[in-house]
């Protein structure tokens, strides 16, 4: 059976470390993965409780064994933008496929305060996963990056 802790803070971080939460969702995340610092960024805003920031870690372990991890940030909107974005959901690449990522997600949406959206590239194969719980695509997401 799966068990899922909540981290709301640092101080929270009791039986894993922070680097070992970025480390894990920076290996398992593969081809889809943010370099180390942008994870630690993500995580910094999970853990912060100021200026509408804020947000959890979900770590899922099976038979002490640590199998995946979910980061949601709070996005400080309601209505117009859903209050919640999951930014992080990785599992351990040699158990994919055993629901486990399923879990995850449903939890992590029942944990959450309000509504949910989250960002997932077209070739993904979690896109059907995230579809069968209930993910509709409501916009393309268009970016513009300034040249530096």
């Amino acid at each position: 059976m799966l068990k899922v802790k909540q981290i709301n803070n640092e101080n929270e971080l009791t039986d894993i470390s922070r680097d070992e939460i970025i480390n894990f969702l920076h290996t398992h995340l593969d081809r889809f993965r943010d370099d180390k610092v942008s994870i630690g960024k993500c995580l910094d805003y999970a853990f912060a409780k100021d200026g509408g920031k804020g947000g959890f870690v979900l770590t899922g372990h099976y038979n002490d064994q640590l199998v995946g991890i979910v980061v949601m940030n709070k996005t400080g909107m309601q209505g117009f933008i859903p209050e919640n974005i999951l930014v992080y959901i990785a599992v351990d690449a040699s158990l994919r496929g055993k629901g486990i990522g399923r879990q995850l997600m449903e939890e992590a949406i029942n944990r959450a305060e309000g509504d949910v959206k989250l960002h997932v590239e077209y070739d993904n194969p979690a896109k059907r996963l995230y579809e069968r719980i209930g993910f509709t695509t409501k916009y393309a997401e268009m970016r513009y990056v300034k040249k530096k």
